[in-house]
């Protein structure tokens, strides 16, 4: 046995038993909210009709791939902790704990994001005149930390709570998309389309700017890694995951790609707002054929669908310094569930406070939109660094043949193929990443914020790890 796989044996059998809290359908909603967001959809129909394409091309390149990869290793290594623990099989304990803490790291900026575009949604409640609250630092901040509050409360319930935040909030999402494409459908029929969708139109481009968008698309198809966080939680996770996967995956194309082409039909791609797009096409179509009170209705339903995505994230990766607090490279608390609950409660209330400070932090020196797109760059960047593991732990971990019960077209071939194409497009999507967008007043301060949050992240890793490390040692010096 190598030693890799001699650490990875003494963390499973550190690992408290888990409830298995999530059936099929908990998984398969958990998938679409955790492999969506509307406001992706907003900013691909922000950046015009050539973002339809590059959806397609972003399924290829990224979701196929990633979808792949999570399936095959789940199926191997259906341990609590995913890319984390697969990483330290394929790389060691060093490689496990950095990919394992990057993705961590990466959805403290993630969070406030999410609130944001959250918060913007918010504002089609109320109707009026809410130009003063669209510009508030202080709404946006305040809702934001309500939000974080809000998921971080169910999930300290544990799952059986948790879960129920995370359902409904799929089950909204799907029903405002299925809300957006009805309007646009009716739209294009009564007015025809807003925007021209044609082979030429739909044609992707390869500007400087376009290419910058292309990263944020590709990071818009990831999501299926998630639920290995939680697999030991997952009833029979073999069988489970991949199948729920691929009832899943229709829907989240359709969110995607049907819901952007919904936004342009609706609105012409220059006046669509990479914040508030998708709400402003449901209120302008909705006034269109005076279904006034359809918007609050829809708004609502937004604000319902990114809180259960709140939700799903910080249960989800809160596993990850849990599992890590079992290899004792954190304080013992985070190795610790809650004996009536069954949740992670020290890493919890730990990802609250520092989603809560990035919050602040990402506001200063900016505007609103500013702060917005600082903090997409930044949760982009991190998260594609324990990809870059995650790909090659499948091109390393490939040997010998997956469980029965889950067989992948092409066998070892499929994955090793798949494992390459996402490792090109994440390598890829990391330097298109630190571009920053051509309407930010500030660009060097943009580029500053979001290498300067990046790098903190990873040295904060570094520094957690070595002291890790040397508890330990100690604690075996003195034993």
């Amino acid at each position: 046995m190598s030693i890799a796989q001699a650490d990875q044996t003494s963390t499973t059998n550190a690992m408290p038993q888990l409830r298995r809290s999530l059936r099929f359908t908990d998984v398969v909603l958990f998938f679409v909210l955790t492999c969506t967001n509307l406001q992706w959809v907003a900013l691909a129909a922000a950046a015009g009709p050539s973002s339809v394409s590059v959806w397609l091309i972003g399924c290829t390149c990224m979701f196929i791939p990633l979808s792949v990869v999570v399936v095959y290793l789940t199926a191997r290594y259906p341990d609590e902790g995913g890319l984390y623990v697969w990483s330290k099989m394929a790389f060691g304990p060093f490689a496990g704990f950095m990919t394992g803490w990057t993705y961590w790291a990466s959805t403290m900026p993630y969070f406030p994001a999410l609130l944001y575009f959250t918060a913007s949604s918010a504002l089609f409640m109320f109707g009026g005149n809410t130009a003063a609250l669209a510009g508030s630092p202080a709404f946006f901040i305040s809702l934001s930390i309500g939000g974080l509050a809000l998921g971080t409360i169910v999930n300290v319930f544990g799952l059986n709570v948790g879960k129920w935040l995370n359902d409904v909030g799929a089950v909204s999402r799907w029903i405002v998309t299925l809300v957006l494409i009805a309007l646009g459908a009716f739209v294009v029929w009564r007015f025809g389309s807003a925007t021209p969708l044609n082979t030429e139109t739909m044609r992707p481009t390869f500007s400087v700017k376009d290419l910058i968008f292309w990263s944020a698309v590709a990071f818009a198809w990831t999501g299926p890694e998630a639920i290995a966080f939680m697999a030991g939680e997952v009833k029979d996770p073999r069988r489970t995951i991949p199948r729920a996967l691929a009832v899943a995956a229709p829907a989240i194309a359709a969110i995607y790609i049907a819901g952007t082409a919904s936004v342009l039909v609706a609105l012409p791609a220059a006046h669509v707002s990479a914040l508030t797009g998708v709400m402003q096409a449901i209120a302008d179509a909705s006034s269109r054929f005076g279904l006034h009170t359809l918007t609050p209705l829809a708004a609502l339903l937004v604000v319902i669908s990114c809180l259960g995505s709140v939700g799903a994230w910080l249960g989800a990766v809160a596993r990850l310094p849990f599992v890590a607090g079992i290899d004792r490279y954190l304080p013992a608390a985070f190795g610790r569930m809650h004996p009536r609950w069954g949740s992670p409660v020290a890493t919890l209330w730990t990802q609250f406070a520092i989603a809560t400070v990035l919050v602040i932090l990402g506001q200063g020196g900016t505007n609103v939109k500013g702060a917005y797109e600082v903090l997409v760059s930044t949760t982009v960047i991190i998260t594609y660094i324990p990809f870059i593991a995650l790909f090659a732990s499948a091109i390393k971990l490939h040997a010998g043949s997956a469980p029965s019960e889950i067989g992948i077209p092409g066998g070892r071939a499929t994955v090793i193929a798949s494992a390459t194409v996402g490792l090109l497009t994440t390598s890829i999507s990391i330097v298109l990443a630190t571009f920053p967008p051509d309407d930010e007043p500030n660009k060097a301060l943009a580029v500053l914020k979001v290498l300067g949050l990046s790098a903190v992240m990873v040295a904060a890793g570094v520094a957690l790890y070595a002291s890790g490390r040397r508890r330990e040692a100690a604690t075996e010096q003195a034993a």
